[in-house]
């Protein structure tokens, strides 16, 4: 049994000096003090998951239903309103709500099943993430609580109604927002110590009349105890009481004895995290007090739907707030292991939100450029928030998943051999970076490598943690591939790993003075295994020409990449080959830092150098075929499709799939590469008995020093491919690049094979087809991972081709720019879907009235999946502040 550290009695904390996150992140990085045992770990959403999914066919979203969420346990992690836990999940805490109308008890954030919606799962109602620092010192959470009674059918109803060409139905056009009839809950974390949790929640009436709330802070332990596997069973009952506050005691084996001060003297009610059979299944014999009885006692009004005895699982303080219009009210609690009497000190508590505050502020300023704005800080702060709230625990065991748990039936027999089944090694239980906590519950590994960019400017080690967890014996399959999402561990995501590795290592070390050679060395040698699994996986023929399937361009192609060919035959992908020319490069740079310190690595960077130049060789003539990727005709990469009579088809769809071998680009410089005879003397052997090698290598001499220059990409391809990106009739749009060009509008790409006829048409917002899942719309929208590497390989050529390399900036435009000016003009322009313009709107929020005017809105900044290719409004997950997060790495690098 492990018992922390008990905390002295709460105290007004000394004056910290300015650098007290980074004291507060050196002293949990050496484990000396547990900043980060406490943090946002809670899912918004537990329910309509793969790991709670026990149907036959894998149908997810109807195996666990929002309606059962508050009635059933979850088996595998819990989620909650405004919720923190400790990052084993044991002990959870978060807010529930009820307007005196609501048919149910608001636990939970509602939205959309994939099913339901007319563009795939969508969360329905509206909270932000407005504060954090990366070890939770300070949280803030905002949630706004319409007064009327929530409109669930509503939205379920005329969301079905609707098709893929309309629009999405949202809370806010059901008109329940008008006259500011809601509740502003603002949730804030401070913490005295590692072990001292102070809790603010501030509720405002913004209505024009008297309304009432019931608010209950909640308290409840994740059930571990009814599986059949750990029999201990923790509890929480009623503590003494202290002047004016009530008191939350609970035991845990884990963790000991904490303490819930209430301030106040609330009532307390008690239940257990049990699932109530009686509503679910008709079980007259179920347990009594269950998992929503706190449901039956304030919504229902049955006072006997808790324990008398005053124990359980589960615990909340009962408050009601009766607020005059514009009034507002905060109630204070204190989680802790105090063992002290002295509950809430209201001024200690005072000071210590006080200060936490003003330490975040100092933390945040040193990452913004100095002459940043007032709203460029708050869009890069909330960025950050965002990233940092995002952190959930996420537990999932499949072999225990795909056999089930020894008190409960056995699960079908068809998921033996369906989902998952064959990564029966994978265990995760772990705190990992999600790309939305509603809408995207499970890691996605190739979301988090972009997750890990900004997030290395705030928590480097968090970053690297991350990275390496991914390929870890219990994530990464014995085969070398990582897991990709809990829907298809075994889908191919881009392979991104070791390009993100090599950048955190870089950030890690300009920040530090010094590389962290052990993080970097760790990763090397896990992605040897990966890169041997896509050299032996995706590339069946050994031609260097790869297939990975549908690599997160989704809708964006003629077909379903990841699905056998309706014409048969076979796809050479143009993207995935460009990937894997990148992913070269990326391990080609890691073994040559490496081989600074021990020149063993040479040896391996050899090898990557000449997996580089297979893949120049192949992108120009697939196994000596004479098949190009390179459209000479239109100065273009295309797919090529393979038919069954060995006919060849280039799909000349303008998308990204032609402008991703952009990212295969790298310089070596002659500091380095002398240092390293070995591998100079290798490559100088390619480059000179490889002639058709010659246009993917260049050499520069200047003062003696020479620097070597890798492309997929010659200097004069370049420039027809940037004469197609930067047309704003093409793919340039006034905030990104779109994912498929303009050009399709008014000339949609037309095939037809094998007696089929295929079409793909520019959709700058949700796609109006379904080639690949529910929510999955990359037509033509403005995408922000693929624009940020478009950028950084900017700047890449920009470094070896220097000022004097120029190119017309938009086409048409008679601007002539060198590359780094192209560069900083897609950041600015990617920037600026969050910026308030001279006009006081903000592109992300397109034509939304209520947050575009609305001062109570209009400075809460969510972060969607992507963004209207033509006007710049944020589409998709709303929430997904995961790689769109990386605004706040182009605000720190570039400004405004």
């Amino acid at each position: 049994m492990q018992h922390s550290r008990p905390t002295s009695a709460l105290k007004p904390p000394r004056p910290s000096p300015l650098t007290a996150e980074r004291k507060r992140l050196d002293e949990d990085a050496r484990r000396q003090e547990h900043w980060k045992r406490w943090g946002p770990y809670l899912s918004e959403r537990a329910w309509g998951t793969v790991r709670e999914d026990y149907s036959p066919h894998g149908t997810a979203w109807e195996s666990f239903s929002h309606d059962q969420a508050r009635s059933r346990a979850f088996r595998w992690n819990e989620d909650g309103l405004a919720g923190i836990s400790d990052r084993h999940q044991y002990i959870c805490f978060a807010i529930a709500l009820w307007n005196g109308r609501d048919p149910i008890l608001k636990e939970r954030v509602f939205g959309l099943t994939g099913n339901e919606g007319n563009h795939g799962e969508d969360v329905k109602e509206y909270y932000f993430y407005l504060d954090s620092t990366p070890t939770h010192s300070y949280m803030k959470y905002l949630y706004k609580y319409p007064q009327a009674e929530f409109p669930y059918a509503k939205l379920v109803e005329e969301n079905r109604r609707r098709g893929r060409r309309d629009m999405e139905y949202e809370l806010i056009n059901t008109g329940i927002f008008d006259e500011n009839r809601y509740f502003d809950i603002v949730v804030e974390y401070a913490k005295a110590s590692p072990e001292d949790l102070l809790i603010r929640i501030h509720v405002v009436n913004h209505g024009p009349d008297p309304a009432e709330l019931t608010l209950l802070p909640t308290l409840w332990f994740r059930n571990t105890w009814s599986w059949g596997l750990d029999a201990r069973r923790p509890r929480i009952r009623e503590g003494k009481a202290a002047k004016g506050m009530s008191v939350i005691e609970l035991d845990h084996e884990y963790y000991g004895r904490r303490r819930l001060w209430c301030e106040r003297q609330p009532t307390l009610l008690f239940t257990e995290n049990e699932t109530n059979t009686s509503r679910l299944y008709g079980d007259t014999e179920g347990a009594r007090y269950v998992k929503d009885s706190f449901h039956d006692y304030v919504v229902r009004g049955d006072k006997e739907a808790v324990n008398p005895d005053k124990i359980g699982s589960k615990a909340a303080a009962h408050y009601t707030l009766s607020l005059a219009p514009g009034a507002s009210d905060i109630v204070h609690l204190r989680l802790t292991n105090d063992d002290s009497e002295k509950g809430l000190p209201r001024e200690a508590f005072n000071v210590t939100f006080t200060q936490r505050i003003q330490e975040a502020n100092e933390f945040y300023d040193e990452l913004a450029p100095p002459d940043l704005s007032e709203d460029a800080r708050l869009v890069q702060r909330q960025a950050f928030a965002g990233l940092l709230w995002s952190k959930q625990f996420y537990h999932y065991d499949a072999n225990r998943w795909l056999r089930g748990d020894p008190t409960w039936s056995e699960p079908p027999r068809e998921r033996l051999h369906g989902r998952n089944s064959d990564w029966t090694h994978l265990y995760n239980a772990d705190v990992i970076s999600m790309p939305d906590k509603w809408e995207y519950p499970w890691y996605a590994a190739w979301d988090l490598a972009f997750h890990c960019i900004p997030l290395a400017l705030v928590d480097a080690t968090f970053a690297k943690e991350q990275l390496i967890l991914m390929l870890r014996e219990w994530y990464m399959h014995p085969n070398g591939q990582i897991p990709a999402y809990e829907w298809a561990f075994g889908d191919v995501n881009p392979p991104v790993h070791a390009w993100a590795a090599w950048r955190v290592y870089k950030i890690d070390k300009k920040r530090k003075g010094v590389g962290d050679r052990l993080f970097l060395e760790r990763v090397f040698h896990k992605l040897l295994l990966n890169f041997t699994w896509w050299v032996n996986r995706k590339d069946a023929k050994g031609k260097n020409i790869f297939q990975g399937g549908f690599l997160g361009l989704d809708n964006i192609g003629v077909f379903d990449r990841s699905a056998p060919l309706p014409t048969g035959g076979n796809i050479e992908q143009s993207d995935a080959t460009s990937w894997m020319g990148m992913y070269c490069l990326n391990m080609l740079s890691i073994a040559l830092e490496l081989a600074r310190e021990n020149r063993a690595y040479e040896d391996v960077a050899s090898k990557f150098f000449e997996h580089f130049v297979y893949i120049c060789r192949a992108m120009n003539n697939i196994g000596d075929e004479k098949i190009e990727l390179w459209n000479k005709e239109d100065g273009f990469f295309y797919d090529v499709l393979q038919l069954p009579d060995g006919q060849t088809l280039p799909l000349k769809v303008r998308s990204l799939v032609g402008l991703i071998p952009l990212f295969a680009v790298e310089t070596l410089d002659s500091e380095l590469i002398d240092s390293l005879p070995r591998f100079k003397h290798r490559m100088q052997w390619f480059i000179e008995n490889r002639p058709d090698f010659s246009a993917h290598v260049e050499t520069q001499s200047q003062d003696g020093e020479v620097r070597r220059f890798l492309s997929l990409v010659s200097r004069d391809r370049l420039k027809s491919v940037l004469r197609y990106m930067l047309d704003e009739e093409e793919f340039l749009s006034p905030y990104g690049i779109r994912a498929l060009s303009r050009y399709h509008k008014d000339h949609p790409y037309l095939l037809s094979a094998m007696g089929m006829d295929y079409r793909v048409d520019y959709e700058p917002a949700e796609s109006s087809t379904g080639n690949f899942g529910g929510n999955s719309n990359w037509r033509g929208p403005i995408w922000f991972p693929v624009n940020y590497l478009l950028i950084e390989s900017l700047q890449k050529f920009h470094y070896f081709l220097g000022d004097d390399y120029r190119v017309e900036c938009p086409t048409g435009s008679g601007r002539i720019i060198a590359l780094n000016e192209v560069a900083a003009e897609l950041s600015r322009r990617l920037i600026h879907i969050f910026l308030r313009n001279q006009t006081g709107r903000r592109p992300v929020f397109g034509g939304t009235a209520k947050f575009q005017e609305d001062p109570l809105w209009r400075d809460t900044v969510p972060f969607y999946e992507y963004f209207h290719g033509d006007n710049g409004a944020g589409i998709g997950a709303s929430h997904q502040t995961g790689w769109t997060g990386l605004v706040a790495k182009l605000i720190q690098q570039s400004g405004e």
